[in-house]
């Protein structure tokens, strides 16, 4: 049994068992992202292995929270996901014994959020996508979630996670190489930031360091660049 001892006014709690579908999930994607993909993970030992935490991460690949997964596999990341994927009925079954959470971007996510405040007390790693959806190669306005949830649950660890070359592994048959980068942002949240100013901070690290990028093949990519230009 471990604990983490730097949790603030968080409550210390007991690590959490992994779902049997998340891990059998990252298992099979484990081949694809660690070799096919030549994975590199920088700063993995900053994830506590308990706790409440917050993961700020920037969004160019659908592959991003598979990615994300298989890179900090010591802990179980329930990513806040966009509510369309649960349409199909298998894919949200999966998303659903995965630990994942809905969002509806449109409402404001107001379900969602509520959701992710209940399970950060549990001592669990949120992921949030903060941009909102996938970048397609351009800069996007930074949604307000996931500060609101760092300020939500005093003591809540808030890491910075920068994904590059994720939009790569689909270009087949050039391998890719991916590269996760977890690190400590500039300053601890305050209860004087915002939580819309939180989270433009960490993302405007995060994003200094992995600029949006195309994702797709090169008709994908072109057909993207036309509809930008």
């Amino acid at each position: 049994m471990t604990r983490d001892t730097r949790l603030g006014n968080a409550e210390q709690v007991d690590a959490e068992p992994v779902p049997l579908t998340y891990a059998t999930v990252m298992i099979v994607a484990t081949p694809i992202v660690r070799w096919w993909a030549r994975l590199t993970v920088v700063g993995e030992e900053l994830l506590p292995a308990t706790g409440p935490t917050i993961l700020m991460v920037n969004h160019d690949s659908a592959w991003d929270p598979v990615v994300v997964g298989v890179a900090l596999r010591r802990r179980q990341v329930r990513a806040l996901a966009k509510s369309s994927l649960w349409k199909n009925r298998a894919v949200g079954w999966v998303l659903d014994h995965m630990g994942q959470v809905p969002i509806e971007r449109d409402r404001g996510g107001v379900a969602a959020l509520s959701a992710a405040i209940e399970h950060l007390p549990q001592g669990q790693c949120i992921g949030v996508f903060s941009e909102g959806t996938i970048s397609r190669g351009q800069p996007m306005r930074y949604l307000s979630g996931a500060g609101r949830l760092a300020l939500a649950v005093p003591g809540t660890r808030v890491l910075g996670v920068r994904v590059t070359g994720a939009v790569d592994i689909v270009r087949f048959p050039r391998r890719p190489r991916v590269r996760v980068e977890v690190f400590e942002p500039a300053g601890a949240p305050t209860g004087e930031e915002s939580a819309i100013a939180l989270t433009r901070r960490v993302m405007s690290e995060v994003r200094a360091g992995a600029p949006p990028a195309l994702p797709g093949r090169a008709k994908t990519q072109a057909r993207l660049r036309a509809e930008g230009s």
